[in-house]
């Protein structure tokens, strides 16, 4: 039993088509995910047999209320949370954080602090900004080292303090790949007294994914990210979430999670969910059991997604090393991240470049007219390219692999890459 990357790209239909008899290359990832056949067909299928809004006594409606049960149980063994009733489900991760900090916002204080991190995407940047605004909140920014693409050790302790309500962080960055140190940064929020809000979308892709042993309070991700349909959910620790204060409409229920998820939900899109993640767990009991040691204190669907994401990890950051390698060899290129083989394990495969005197678009659409698909700009990621200096310049491009692209696709973009840099024109 083993990685078998064949049959894994055999689960995906969008990776044999081609355009004008070239092969697609899917390297726009962290923008969002192809996704198996066996996701299309649970939307399909609910859309087709099933399709009805929650609490009636008819057939279709129960098997929706059966959906919702399933979608939140699976999100559960996803990110190993207590129990399923803290799931939160709504658009996803940028829509549920806007609409949650209204709520987790109703806890503070004008003057009292919270903190946000540079490496973050907007997604948990601007909702608190405005809450800030709103609530005459104070603002502090934990810096990152532009040298390493991680936070020093001490930087949370320079922006702590007794006023500090809420610590904003990312757990891995959707530019430079690096995983962040989650698990000790909650640990030295939850000293001073803070909660901590944890952007997960970069990270749950391609790793095991532990809410209990991170120790933050909510953790929020998108399923179009990892192999599933445009579906946001956030996990939020019970004790908080019963705190809360819902934005909500009056006859909607007032208990958790339910209360927080307004409006009729993407009931399709929750079927997709339940399916991404059977995938995974297929991925688990197919092949990866030799992942499945650290994970014996799980049972079930659990036990194997989290196995299954430890076998990918393990693929993902041998797919990384070759990229980066090659990317090394090609003159003008810089690597926006962590680069060091021996430090691979300290990122995801995002690698963003820039090469000196071409603009990042140009080399995207280049690529693209290879039919080989790239990011390039910001993505987002506002203060992480401010921080690099990379704002002004048109960010940075983007080749973000999983576990479904080949050793063979690196190839073809770096292939690519040589062969557009000297015909390139400069900016």
């Amino acid at each position: 039993m083993g990685f078998d990357l064949e049959r894994i790209r055999a689960r995906f239909p969008s990776l044999s088509l081609t355009d004008n008899d070239i092969p697609r290359i899917y390297l726009d990832n962290p923008g969002g995910t192809q996704v198996p056949a066996s996701v299309a067909d649970a939307m399909s299928d609910y859309l087709l047999e099933s399709n009805a809004n929650i609490g009636g006594g008819f057939v279709t409606s129960n098997k929706t209320d059966q959906v919702m049960a399933e979608v939140h149980a699976a999100a559960a063994d996803l990110l190993n949370a207590p129990s399923a009733d803290e799931i939160v489900f709504g658009q996803n991760m940028t829509t549920i954080t806007l609409h949650m900090s209204r709520s987790i916002g109703r806890l503070f204080e004008a003057g009292d602090e919270i903190v946000l991190a540079h490496m973050c995407h907007d997604g948990n940047i601007s909702p608190w900004l405005l809450l800030a605004r709103d609530l005459d909140l104070e603002v502090l920014w934990l810096p990152f080292n532009r040298e390493t693409y991680e936070y020093d050790p001490d930087a949370i302790d320079n922006v702590l303090s007794d006023r500090t309500r809420l610590v904003c962080i990312g757990a891995a960055s959707n530019m430079t790949g690096t995983i962040n140190n989650v698990k000790a940064i909650s640990a030295k929020a939850r000293e001073a007294g803070a909660m901590t809000y944890v952007d997960a979308v970069q990270s749950v892709p391609h790793v095991s994914t532990d809410v209990q042993d991170l120790g933050c309070d909510f953790l929020a991700c998108s399923a179009y990210k990892f192999f599933g349909p445009h579906q946001g959910m956030l996990w939020g620790r019970r004790e908080i979430l019963e705190q809360l204060e819902p934005y909500k409409v009056r006859p909607a229920p007032e208990t958790i999670p339910s209360c927080f998820e307004t409006g009729t939900q993407s009931h399709e899109g929750m079927a997709g969910t339940v399916a991404a993640i059977d995938y995974l767990a297929w991925v688990g009991e197919t092949m990866a059991g030799d992942w499945m040691g650290p994970h014996a204190r799980f049972e079930g669907r659990r036990k194997c997604v989290h196995a299954a994401m430890d076998c990918l990890f393990d693929y993902e950051t041998s797919i990384a090393r070759h990229l980066i390698g090659g990317l090394q060899q090609l003159p003008g290129v810089r690597i926006h991240g962590i680069t060091d083989t021996d430090a691979m394990h300290r990122r995801v495969p995002t690698v963003a470049l820039t090469i000196e005197g071409i603009d990042p678009g140009v080399i995207a659409s280049e690529l693209a007219a290879r039919n080989i698909f790239v990011w390039h700009g910001d993505y987002y990621a506002v203060e992480v390219a401010r921080t690099l200096g990379i704002l002004e310049t048109g960010g940075a491009v983007r080749i973000g692999p999983v576990h479904y692209n080949s050793e063979a696709e690196i190839n073809a973009v770096l292939n690519a890459l040589e062969d557009i840099l000297p015909n390139a024109a400069p900016v």
